[in-house]
């Protein structure tokens, strides 16, 4: 497997995932992106703007995340405490393709992006995510991200965490 950044050309694949999540967040019972984001235009910008990452194996986008090196500012008033303010990086909008569920791909696009961040000599990760979005909680639980706080998106809380990366 295979993280790389996303190309225009993968903007169809990304968001048909991005779909099937959208889907899945609403059986779940979920409110989390069911207001019209993420859309085409959120990965438009992605690509454009360098966040957009797509993990390929055999030449096939399986998964999708936006990457971001650089100061979240939703992130900057928490309802908590980071475990740190040193450089970061933002993982958002993560999404998998509904025929690789289950089988332990977000794990791998997880230890994936921690690789990337230390690379780029970034020892630290934020992320967040609905109360009720239990296969996201799973996932940082495991990877041993810890519970900061919490953050407020388009007047909604999300829980935020954050890992330090070690070399």
């Amino acid at each position: 497997m295979v993280l790389r950044l996303a190309t225009l050309h993968d903007a169809e694949t990304i968001w048909e995932i991005l779909q099937q999540a959208i889907a899945q967040r609403k059986n779940d019972g979920s409110d989390q992106w069911q207001n019209g984001y993420p859309n085409k235009q959120t990965v438009a910008n992605d690509i454009e703007n360098g966040y957009g990452y797509v993990l390929v194996e055999k030449n096939e986008v399986i998964a999708y995340a936006a990457i971001i090196f650089g100061i979240e500012p939703t992130y900057l008033n928490i309802k908590g405490k980071w475990l740190s303010e040193d450089p970061y990086v933002v993982v958002h909008r993560v999404a998998m393709s509904e025929m690789y569920r289950g089988k332990g791909i977000a794990t791998k696009l997880f230890l994936l992006i921690e690789a990337l961040s230390i690379k780029n000599s970034t020892f630290s990760i934020k992320v967040d995510t609905n109360f009720d979005n239990k296969q996201m909680l799973k996932i940082l639980e495991k990877l041993n991200y810890t519970f900061c706080g919490d953050i407020f998106f388009s007047g909604a809380s999300r829980m935020a965490f954050q890992k330090l990366l070690v070399l």
